[in-house]
C-alpha cells in the first residue's frame, strides 16, 4: 500500500493588517468572522494584541521581537506587502483582505491573477472584478472606478466627482476586454 501525500488548498481568505489606524472595529471583526488567518505588519503588532487579537503572522519582525506563543515571523526580502504576497501565494491562500491608509490596490495587481485582494481603508474597499462581473445594489450606491481601459456598464452614471452612481434598484454589471477593472465603495 502506497502513502500519498496530499496538497490541500486553504479555502479561507487571509487578513492582513498593514495599517489599523482608526478602522472601524465593528468592520474589523467581521473581517476576522470570514479570515481565519490574521497576519499583522510588526509596526501594528502592539496594537492588534491590545486590541486582544490573537495574531497568526507577523511580517518582517525585528530581532529580539516578543511575539504571542504560536504566532510566527515571517521575513520577506521585498517590502511587507510584496512579502505578504509572496508567502499567501506559497502557501495556496485563495484571497486575502488588506487593511491599509490608503487605496494601493492598483500597486498589488501584479498579484491578482494568483490571489483576490480585497484592500479595505477607513472610508473604502477595493477589489478587481473580472469582465461580465455582476453585483445587486440599491439605487444612489456610489462606485469610484480606477478607469484604466475602455469599459461598459448597465445602470451606472458618472456624476461631477467622478464617481459611478448606481440609477436603479439592481443589478450594476461591468464588462471590459483586459483581465480586470479594480472599482471600490464606500463603507
Amino acid at each position: 500500500m502506497s502513502s500519498h501525500h496530499i496538497v490541500r488548498e486553504k479555502q479561507e481568505p487571509a487578513l492582513y493588517i498593514h495599517y489599523l489606524g482608526n478602522f472601524n472595529e465593528e468592520y474589523l471583526g467581521q473581517l476576522l468572522e470570514w479570515s481565519p488567518t490574521l497576519i499583522v505588519n510588526a509596526q501594528e503588532y502592539e496594537k492588534a494584541i491590545s486590541l486582544g487579537l490573537k495574531v497568526d503572522l507577523v511580517i518582517n519582525p525585528p530581532a529580539g521581537m516578543l511575539l504571542q506563543e504560536n504566532t510566527r515571523p515571517v521575513h520577506g526580502v521585498s517590502d511587507d506587502l510584496a512579502a505578504v504576497m509572496d508567502y499567501l501565494i506559497m502557501e495556496k491562500y485563495p484571497a486575502v483582505n488588506v487593511i491599509d491608509k490608503k487605496n494601493n490596490l492598483l500597486d498589488l495587481t501584479p498579484y491578482l491573477s494568483e490571489i483576490d485582494i480585497v484592500v479595505f481603508t477607513a472610508t473604502e474597499k477595493a477589489y478587481a472584478v473580472k469582465p461580465g462581473f455582476s453585483v445587486w445594489k440599491p439605487a444612489g450606491s456610489i462606485f469610484k472606478i480606477q478607469v484604466l481601459s475602455y469599459f461598459e456598464t448597465s445602470n451606472l452614471r458618472a456624476n461631477e466627482d467622478e464617481d459611478f452612481v448606481v440609477i436603479n434598484d439592481g443589478f450594476v454589471q461591468f464588462n471590459f476586454t483586459t483581465p480586470h477593472l479594480i472599482i471600490s465603495e464606500l463603507l
